[in-house]
């Protein structure tokens, strides 16, 4: 269902009081996607606030802790759909502190909604998040300048912002295409679902059209099939005495009954002989599925092997480049030794050195300084205990991430890329 043609996958970023919990808000009022009993709810606790129409940011500002502060902090998805097409939204946090949400929660985007308050344009949080979606991949971008309504000269502002950000996209490996500017004002409702009297400068498509319209894109390129073992069935019954699956999502590519496929990283090769689900047997599976495969040869398989179509399976690897996003409050420094999970696999992991650091303001690369702090982004390098068959990450976005995790308390410190995901931007030279 992740890559269905009718459905997209979109988050929202921007900086703190960008307005990103009052847009979703209205996307999901304006597309009739809330209970009355929500709007009721809502609209008494924004008269409790003094407020003369309901706070729409209420909707997806759940916790206790965002409604006090009045920011988000948590990633709320959020699925609205309208007659063209199906949308699941991750609402991420603005606040810098939380840059690892909205790394989650982008991490499968097709498309971000990057928003910015028209009074102040694009800011170093702003940047932040879009060297984050470029380093992930995200497809498509969509700047939402916000506010519009609280600015005197709108066409102007308008015009300097998405020329100011459309240098930024560019330099970040984006092409014009990819990017499109809307002005919206999220608390009235201008050009999100209905074109905008109060914008005759702005001849474009509203918000939910544009939305309803984009192409679907998912991977850059397409790749065969990435299995990640998750369980081994060996129900061992009368009625089952040599049944034998393996059991898991396909995180890329297809598979089909009769296809060759590799086992990673041992390297034996096999084909498929059955496809079994819950709602019974197919002939083929797509991305996202989650499906029991079985195979003609009797293979040593565990859980955190990789199930790989034949033809293009990535090679096993021990020591590789990765590029990082730093999630964590401690640092990190060369030599610390951590847990990589790839997939299903996790290992023993040595961050080897600290290659350059990404500075996001500046669109460069910099000397690494001697330890990463929270939300920084470093190339470094990698070596595992053992071999992991991951794909770069321009290749593919399941394959090609790992998270880098604290051996002793468990909590994700990073998450990470396979491969310089820092050469496709056109960043200034090492300094």
């Amino acid at each position: 269902m992740r890559h269905a043609p009718d459905l997209l996958r979109i988050a929202t970023a921007g900086s703190v009081d960008d307005g990103k919990s009052t847009l979703v808000g209205r996307l999901l009022y304006d597309t009739k996607s809330v209970l009355a009993d929500q709007i009721d709810a809502v609209t008494k606790a924004s008269v409790d606030r003094g407020l003369e129409g309901p706070d729409l940011s209420l909707l997806v500002d759940g916790l206790r802790a965002e409604r006090e502060q009045g920011i988000t902090i948590d990633v709320a998805y959020r699925y609205f759909a309208t007659p063209a097409r199906s949308f699941v939204l991750a609402d991420t946090p603005g606040h810098v502190q939380y840059t690892r949400n909205t790394v989650s929660g982008a991490s499968t985007a097709q498309l971000v909604i990057l928003l910015v308050d028209a009074r102040n344009g694009v800011v170093s949080q702003t940047r932040r998040h879009a060297a984050v979606m470029a380093l992930l991949g995200v497809p498509q971008l969509v700047l939402a300048v916000n506010k519009i309504d609280l600015v005197d000269d709108q066409a102007s502002v308008f015009a300097e912002i998405s020329a100011e950000f459309a240098e930024l996209t560019r330099s970040l490996g984006w092409s014009d295409d990819q990017v499109t500017a809307i002005p919206v004002s999220a608390l009235h409702g201008d050009n999100i679902a209905n074109r905008s009297e109060n914008t005759p400068f702005y001849n474009g498509p509203t918000l939910i059209e544009h939305l309803e319209t984009v192409p679907n894109l998912t991977e850059r390129a397409p790749v065969g099939l990435r299995f990640p073992v998750q369980y081994v069935i060996r129900p061992r019954t009368a009625e089952y005495p040599d049944y034998r699956g393996y059991a898991g999502q396909i995180a890329a590519g297809r598979v089909s009954v009769g296809d060759e496929v590799v086992v990673l990283p041992s390297g034996q090769r096999t084909t498929v002989s059955q496809i079994d689900t819950a709602d019974g047997p197919l002939e083929s599976a797509h991305t996202g599925r989650s499906v029991t495969i079985l195979l003609a040869d009797n293979v040593d398989i565990s859980r955190g092997d990789l199930i790989a179509a034949a033809v293009d399976a990535p090679e096993p690897v021990q020591q590789f480049t990765a590029t990082v996003c730093w999630l964590a409050e401690k640092q990190l420094r060369p030599g610390a030794r951590l847990l990589l999970k790839h997939g299903t696999k996790t290992t023993q992991a040595i961050v080897g050195g600290l290659d350059a650091l990404f500075d996001e303001q500046n669109l460069a690369l910099v000397e690494a300084p001697e330890s990463v702090e929270l939300n920084q982004i470093v190339r470094i390098s990698v070596q595992t205990a053992e071999p992991i068959p991951a794909d770069d990450y321009q290749v593919n976005r399941e394959s090609g991430s790992f998270l880098l995790i604290d051996p002793q308390g468990g909590n994700t410190l990073a998450a990470g890329l396979v491969g310089d995901a820092l050469a496709p931007l056109h960043l200034k030279e090492l300094v």
